[in-house]
């Protein structure tokens, strides 16, 4: 089965191809720039590097997000375009628990997280188990202060992986002190191998019913909800 996986939900633009479960080849970069006229390059790029057609591909996995409104919505209409021009499954996996991936070898709590601005993040959390990532908390978006708070509760240590770690490592110390785990840098970026793993084990989702898992709704959404619910109680 050869898989294609595509990660555009945040900075970080990730593809790989996975052949019965053996990447045969990846492409990640960290740079600040347009997804929308990045991707499909990658694409093309690592598809021809591999020497695999279109037409070999058995299905197609994409980060669902939470993340980059943006980034999440190029993803996923990249996949899903793709998926039902080859007649193919799509499938449809958090960008939380890919991330999640990079701690197979750690025995605890795993909380990868993104940044979500003004103190807030998106994130959950996970523990690997017979050979499997499970959920140990539901991802939320919420006060990096109170899931700090809630991870205190736990009896384990917890292994913190994300590409913004710089923003919040002091804080994690501060609360967690020696139950918290950074992980290494080589450790902190969302890798689409992973993502196709955890995609190449699932159902597939409808193309038409695939949605991003955005965790919250965007500003102008949000203040729109909030107009209209204003103007049906006055």
């Amino acid at each position: 089965m050869k898989i294609l996986a595509m990660d555009t939900s945040n900075q970080v633009l990730s593809v790989a191809l996975l052949e019965d479960k053996q990447i045969i080849g990846e492409i990640t970069t960290n740079i600040a720039k347009n997804h929308s006229v990045r991707l499909m390059p990658a694409i093309e790029k690592l598809m021809q590097d591999v020497h695999v057609q279109p037409s070999e591909l058995d299905r197609i996995v994409v980060a669902q997000g939470p993340g980059s409104y943006t980034g999440v919505r190029i993803g996923l209409a990249t996949a899903k375009t793709m998926a039902w021009a080859l007649n193919i499954p799509v499938i449809g996996v958090s960008s939380l628990e890919t991330l999640a991936y990079q701690g197979t070898l750690f025995e605890g709590i795993i909380c990868p997280f993104f940044d979500a601005r003004r103190g807030l993040v998106y994130t959950g959390a996970y523990h690997w188990k017979n050979g499997k990532l499970e959920t140990v908390m539901e991802e939320e978006n919420i006060l990096m202060t109170e899931w700090l708070t809630k991870l205190k509760n736990q009896e384990e240590k917890v292994l913190f992986i994300s590409p913004d770690i710089a923003s919040f490592e002091e804080l994690i110390i501060e609360h967690l002190q020696d139950k918290a785990i950074i992980a290494d840098t080589s450790l902190r970026l969302p890798k689409a191998s992973h993502l196709a793993l955890l995609g190449s084990e699932r159902e597939a989702d409808s193309v038409h019913a695939l949605v991003p898992n955005y965790l919250r709704l965007a500003e102008a959404e949000a203040n729109w909800q909030k107009q209209q619910k204003e103007k049906t109680n006055s």
